[in-house]
């Protein structure tokens, strides 16, 4: 035996190695590891994918945060330093400058170089007279003055404080932003107030070179709390309202909706489409968003993450093709193993042929040593197999009654007897329906029913039939057939037949009526005890010339045995089932009485459900086993009726015949009883009586 190994490391074969495809049970394995390597392989790959998305998303969120944070913070100083020269420029202005015009433009224009810091200048005294109105340089009138710079001179006065208004104009080419510085007295009492305006795009507050290139996944936007945009990537959208931003408009909804300051620290969330970061300046409460298009972010990415699919799939297809190899190697004895198998079924007397068993150790081992001792078997089962057949033809042809083996309807062996019987060679009926041996086309609906039915009541068939010669003549026969399985009666069946035209021809006699019962085809009384009294009057024969017969010595005389048989809750199937049932039981039960006696004695029906049988020469203890096997053959049969089963017993009286009996009424008198006393000691029993003495001749 080979050493126990790995059926991947397979050892040669005896003969020389050949490839053989593996079956479908490896290459069903080899399909399943297959997709188990793509689906690991495409859900490794969509997490790393995944991962990789959520980082990049993640460092864009960072970064951008930090961007406008940056931005905010950078903003903020400019309007901080805004603020610092325009309050340069109030301390620079006195009380009397308000009622000097005169020496009010000269400081303006050449007085104050940190005039020149803003676009415009605007001076106002107390009372809200506009004193100065110098646009770019050139001093305009007063009157030209918009609405709202008005607006913001008047709050200033009446609150005190600095401020940064709104914007001022509403086209985007005259944007700007006001910046208001209060005049004071040396009391603290407002004497007036100093203005400074900047255009939006100026280089004093948000110049082109703080705004980011216009592109197509990013946007930088300044609005106010208002929503009106101060700064764009797109100059076009300038003066424009954020909740027209895509990406933008719904944060700041969300914003609005809950009042959430965003001054300080900048914040980002991350919407569908849009990364969003936002940061807050607190003194003119503007706002700064930077609005990036994710997917075009995660562009550059997503290339990378396809190239790398491309080369995971071509990783995975070589993993998949080598793994194919290397199992179809790992298979090979098992394919062998199949193959030889195979030619088993082919050729199963081929042992080490052309096709040898392949060497292997492991489970493919065990399984050739399985295979071999199934083989051995086989050819043992056949060799078997050979001599029972054998042994079962000439059974057939020593047989003196007629044999045949039917198969669905057809029959498949048919001995030389019933051969002979018929008038046929075994070649021409082997293979032939089994109607062309009934005696006419018109009788075998009604012999195939009462075959059909018999099965299904008794488990056979027991009975008298007509059949045809070859010849066309007419042959009756006794009819016996069994099923060779009992579980599937409509299979296999065997049927023993005995030819009895002569026996027919008898019966279509006057004098076979009257000696006879017509139901059972059994003597009946008259009949029994005519043959009955003969059999007491030819007196005793030698007991060794009958079954039962003592051994050694010498013979002892004996007349034999009667026997007075009376069934057992028989009325029960006749008042349930009918009397076709009730009539039925009787035809078996004769049946069976007469092929369990018809060797050594005969039966009778004496009327109803009571019937006779008598063995000559048999001597009592012989005589008790027949009568047992009697009794056990009729308990053991349950006839089954419209669809019930029942059970039926049989109590029977034995009384030996002894030497010098002549009075037959007697014996039937004192066997009556022994059957009386066997049903009065509990019925389905056999019990003993002797013929009074006084009945001997």
């Amino acid at each position: 035996m080979t050493p126990p190994a790995d059926a991947a490391l397979a050892v040669a074969d005896t003969a020389a190695p050949h490839w053989a495809l593996p079956g479908a049970l490896a290459l069903r394995l080899v399909v399943l590891a297959a997709l188990a390597i793509a689906l690991s392989g495409a859900v490794s790959g969509w997490l790393v994918a995944r991962a990789s998305g959520q980082e990049a998303v993640q460092r864009m969120v960072d970064q951008q945060t930090d961007e406008v944070e940056v931005f905010a913070r950078l903003l903020a100083s400019k309007i901080e330093q805004s603020q610092k020269v325009l309050r340069t420029v109030a301390s620079g202005i006195t009380p009397e400058m308000l009622e000097l015009p005169a020496s009010l433009e000269w400081l303006l224009q050449q007085g104050l170089p940190a005039v020149q810091f803003f676009d415009a200048m605007l001076v106002a005294r107390q009372d809200g007279e506009l004193r100065m109105n110098l646009q770019n340089g050139r001093f305009e009138k007063t009157s030209t003055l918009e609405s709202s710079a008005r607006d913001a001179l008047r709050r200033t006065l009446v609150d005190g404080k600095p401020m940064v208004a709104e914007l001022v104009a509403s086209r985007s080419s005259d944007a700007r932003i006001m910046f208001t510085m209060p005049l004071h007295r040396d009391d603290g009492a407002v004497l007036g107030v100093v203005a400074g305006m900047l255009r939006l795009q100026s280089q004093g507050l948000l110049p082109v070179s703080m705004a980011v290139p216009q592109r197509a996944d990013t946007r930088l936007v300044v609005f106010t709390r208002e929503g009106t945009i101060l700064s764009h990537s797109d100059p076009a959208r300038v003066m424009g309202q954020v909740r027209d931003e895509p990406g933008l408009a719904p944060v700041f909804a969300r914003w609005l909706e809950h009042a959430s300051p965003v001054m300080g620290a900048a914040s980002t969330e991350v919407v569908p489409g849009h990364i969003v970061s936002m940061a807050g300046m607190p003194l003119p409460q503007w706002m700064v968003a930077r609005v990036s298009d994710s997917q075009a972010v995660l562009a550059p990415l997503q290339g990378a993450q396809r190239k790398a699919w491309w080369l995971a799939v071509a990783a995975m297809a070589l993993t998949v093709t080598l793994f194919a190899l290397l199992a179809v190697w790992m298979f090979q004895p098992l394919a062998r193993l199949r193959d030889r198998a195979e030619h088993l079924l082919d050729d199963p007397t081929d042992l080490q042929g052309a096709m040898p068993w392949p060497r292997a150790g492991g489970e493919v081992g065990a399984l050739v040593e399985v295979f071999e001792g199934v083989q051995g078997q086989r050819l043992h089962a056949q060799q078997r197999h050979r001599v029972l057949e054998r042994q079962y033809q000439a059974l057939l042809e020593v047989s003196s009654v007629g044999i045949a083996i039917t198969r669905g309807g057809q029959l498949e062996s048919v001995n030389r007897r019933a051969c002979q019987m018929l008038g046929y060679l075994p070649t021409e009926l082997q293979g032939q329906a089994l109607e062309r041996v009934y005696a006419s086309e018109l009788d075998s609906p009604g012999l195939d029913r009462r075959i059909q039915e018999a099965f299904a009541v008794h488990g056979g068939f027991d009975g008298d039939a007509c059949l045809r010669r070859k010849d066309g003549s007419p042959v009756w026969v006794r009819v016996k057939g069994r099923a060779v399985d009992p579980q599937a009666p409509d299979g296999d069946r065997v049927w023993m037949v005995e030819e009895m035209t002569a026996v027919h021809e008898e019966r279509r006699q006057g004098a076979w009526a009257t000696t006879h019962d017509p139901l059972t085809q059994l003597e009946n009384r008259p009949g029994f005890e005519q043959r009955l009294r003969q059999l007491l009057t030819a007196g005793p024969v030698p007991t060794d010339s009958r079954p039962g017969a003592l051994e050694g010595g010498d013979a002892p005389l004996a007349l034999g045995v009667v026997l007075f048989l009376d069934l057992d809750h028989f009325t029960v199937i006749n008042d349930v089932a009918g009397h076709d049932a009730g009539d039925d039981v009787l035809r078996h039960v004769a049946r069976l009485l007469e092929a369990q006696v018809r060797q050594s004695g005969w039966a009778a029906r004496l009327g109803g459900d009571e019937f006779a049988v008598v063995l000559p020469g048999c001597s009592s203890a012989h005589g008790l086993a027949v009568a047992e096997q009697l009794r056990a053959a009729v308990q053991g049969w349950e006839p089954v009726y419209q669809g019930r089963s029942f059970t039926l017993g049989v109590s029977i009286g034995m009384v030996a015949l002894d030497d010098g009996l002549q009075d037959v009424a007697a014996v039937l008198h004192a066997a009556d009883m022994a059957c009386y006393d066997a049903k009065r000691a509990g019925r389905n029993q056999v019990a003993r009586r002797s013929v009074p003495t006084s009945m001997l001749a």
